[in-house]
């Protein structure tokens, strides 16, 4: 037991804040990534896969159908973001069960930024 609460003490004592503020932050544009779209790595967990970041995509921009195998959380940072038949604006918060099929499109005329985390791994899948 005592040994448990050593290392529970050390993993929190190494454990460092993520802070990222949107008007200094390094964005960056990945080369299969769609144009002008830049995103910023927040976080991983390396046991379940899931991570976090901050993405941004132009106006207009649609995504194509797709699912996950685990679920996503998107809070709307700034721009105008339609989750199927819903429209969140900045401060708008979605919850997108896992093997659910998404429909999202940037729909303001200014570019879209949200925070996205997964509870596992982010990869996208076409419908079935």
């Amino acid at each position: 037991m005592r040994i448990l609460l050593i290392l529970a003490t050390f993993a929190v004592a190494f454990a460092q804040p993520q802070l990222t503020n949107l008007a200094t932050a390094k964005w960056t544009h990945e080369k299969n990534d769609p144009p002008e779209t830049e995103s910023i790595f927040l976080r991983s967990d390396a046991a379940t896969g899931g991570m976090d970041l901050l993405v941004r995509f132009p106006a207009g921009h649609v995504f194509k159908p797709h699912y996950h195998e685990s679920n996503e959380r998107i809070i709307v940072l700034e721009g105008q973001l339609t989750v199927g038949e819903s429209v969140l604006d900045a401060g708008g918060v979605a919850f997108l069960p896992a093997r659910e099929v998404q429909r999202l499109s940037c729909t303001s005329k200014t570019r879209c930024t949200f925070y996205l985390a997964w509870d596992g791994k982010p990869k996208s899948f076409p419908p079935k």
